[in-house]
């Protein structure tokens, strides 16, 4: 383990290079903003959007290690979830949308650019299903891929929690396949212990815990489609839930009481 000297100087300096990419990512923004009250709205947002991610990523000292399988496009992407850090990874590999918690869309700056490119947010415990199923299924609809981190909540990565299968309605509405995809920080034999933002953790505390270490290692498994036409919300979840937990190679989380949509919402 590195002197705690050497791990401030590390985090502090990448706490810098952060900043201005930040400040990169809010002036691309605003021309967007621009842009699209002048009824210009730029066509290649999503690709200035993964750009800005592929940047940010090595500063956070995150590494994609290893991707197995390919993306499709359209897709409704379902994925494990495990750390904050999971946007900036599928971010940098694939232009997508994604869902997060209505609490985001308050965090200074951050929330106000992931508005800005298109995040969906949910409300905790709110009867907005519908409402999201439809922006949803109008977006892949659209050929726009949309990553929904179907446990509602993050994990340490040692299991794959229960899948709320209400969000994948818009699936089976529209006919396009639903993806899982899996995400592991270490490896099988050593998962990381510092990655993974779950429980009562401070944002703050664990941002400045990972731009200390020297590299975050993450692997990123693509798994095959599964058809969506003929198969109920519930199968679907039920399906991705084990691809992914298959590619993990991690149990599932023994049954619980049942869950309801806005229970617990992802990041």
């Amino acid at each position: 383990m590195p002197p705690a000297s050497t791990s401030s100087l590390r985090a502090s300096i990448r706490l810098l290079r952060l900043s201005g990419y930040l400040l990169i990512g809010t002036t691309l923004l605003l021309g967007f903003t621009l842009s699209q009250a002048l009824g210009r709205p730029w066509q290649s947002l999503p690709r200035i959007v993964r750009w800005w991610h592929q940047r940010v990523l090595p500063i956070l000292g995150v590494e994609v290690a290893k991707v197995t399988g390919t993306p499709v496009k359209p897709a409704l992407i379902v994925a494990n979830h495990v750390s904050w850090l999971d946007i900036t990874v599928l971010g940098s590999l694939i232009e997508t949308d994604f869902l997060s918690k209505i609490e985001v869309r308050d965090w200074p700056l951050i929330g106000w650019m992931s508005a800005q490119v298109g995040t969906l947010f949910i409300k905790r415990g709110g009867n907005q299903a519908q409402s999201l199923t439809d922006q949803i299924e109008t977006r892949v609809g659209n050929g726009k891929p949309v990553v929904i981190f179907a446990e509602g909540s993050t994990s340490d990565g040692r299991q794959v929690r229960r899948f709320f299968p209400r969000l994948l309605a818009s699936a089976r509405q529209t006919g396009v396949p639903v993806q899982p995809v899996a995400i592991r920080y270490g490896t099988n034999a050593a998962p990381d212990p510092i990655a993974p933002f779950v429980g009562d953790d401070n944002l703050v505390a664990h941002g400045w815990r990972v731009l200390q270490r020297r590299a975050t290692r993450v692997e990123v498994h693509f798994r095959e489609p599964i058809v969506s036409e003929g198969i109920d919300r519930r199968s679907l979840a039920a399906q991705s839930r084990a691809a992914i937990a298959a590619a993990l190679e991690v149990p599932l989380e023994p049954p619980s009481r049942p869950l309801r949509l806005g229970q617990e919402v992802a990041i």
